[in-house]
């Protein structure tokens, strides 16, 4: 039975309807949660900053409540370091949980939960000493990606694909996590679905919509996207795999999506602080984002398309 008709059976016979509405993208609870990663205490979540730690213990035990496993032996952290220009072995982890079916593919969300925290790391790129608190980039992904996780926990019913959920470390310093992350994956890439990546989801503008990219990226997803519909969310498709986040699993020949609100005044300034957030808007892009993502779990697999 298909998980929407089991749903509106639910709600309409009065059975178990709390359990049901659990599963929905909530705007509170994502307001929630930006409220916290974005908060002054943790000083805009910069990687090698104790903030940028305590957003990742922060995540890890959002995905340990929910009941997902740890998706790294018995550690929810893939550890990794790298360079960026004078900066060496700059420390920064990726938080990564599996929600095992017991399928033979899998798919992947992710949004990374670093910001520029006070901007010691971009060589004078960013105000030096100021917390760059990062509502909309991306604690708004991060709020995205704990919602979908819990919606794929509780929900009634069992999907025919894997998921892992993976907070990534380092993107806003040459998308270091998802680089480490595709170059030592945790299971093998090719038994990937596809990759849905949120990156500034929190600030949708119903003039422009939002945009999803990756729609070239697989031959399925003219048919996927078909008829598909969320009340009060317009979105527009565009076809390239890359674009300005974590774009490495398109290069590693995985199908993705990845969903972006758009720019605006506070990108990368102190001002991107949590009571802009569209949280309401937010809830209805992750339902647009559910249905996507249950449409392609009709196909027993997607075809890759490079670039072209």
């Amino acid at each position: 039975m298909k998980k929407s008709l089991l749903l509106m059976m639910m709600l309409a016979g009065g059975m178990s309807a709390a359990y049901a509405q659990d599963t929905i993208p909530d705007a509170r609870r994502i307001q929630e949660t930006v409220n916290y990663l974005a908060s002054d205490k943790l000083k805009g979540r910069g990687t090698a900053e104790k903030g940028s730690r305590t957003a990742s213990r922060y995540v890890a035990r959002q995905f340990k409540k929910l009941g997902l496993k740890p998706a790294n032996g018995g550690s929810y952290f893939q550890d990794f370091t790298f360079d960026r220009n004078a900066h060496k072995n700059i420390p920064s982890r990726n938080v990564v949980a599996f929600l095992d079916n017991g399928a033979a593919r899998t798919i992947i969300i992710g949004a990374h939960y670093d910001h520029l925290g006070t901007a010691g790391l971009f060589d004078g790129k960013y105000p030096i000493g100021q917390i760059h608190n990062g509502a909309d980039d991306n604690a708004s992904g991060v709020a995205g990606l704990l919602e979908l996780a819990r919606h794929y926990v509780k929900n009634a019913g069992k999907e025919p694909f894997n998921f892992l959920f993976i907070a990534f470390g380092g993107e806003e310093l040459g998308l270091q996590g998802s680089k480490y992350y595709t170059a030592h994956p945790l299971m093998p890439l090719d038994k990937v679905h596809f990759m849905l990546n949120m990156d500034m989801i929190g600030r949708y503008n119903p003039e422009r919509g939002i945009g999803i990219g990756g729609y070239g990226s697989a031959q399925e997803w003219p048919e996927v996207f078909k008829d598909v519909q969320q009340p009060g969310i317009k979105y527009f498709t565009d076809a390239a795999g890359k674009g300005a986040s974590d774009h490495n699993f398109y290069i590693s020949k995985v199908p993705v999506l990845f969903f972006h609100t758009g720019g605006h005044d506070d990108y990368h300034k102190p001002t991107d602080d949590a009571p802009k957030l569209q949280a309401a808007s937010e809830a209805g892009i992750l339902q647009l984002g559910i249905q996507l993502i249950n449409k392609a779990m009709a196909f027993p697999e997607l075809h890759y398309v490079g670039e072209k």
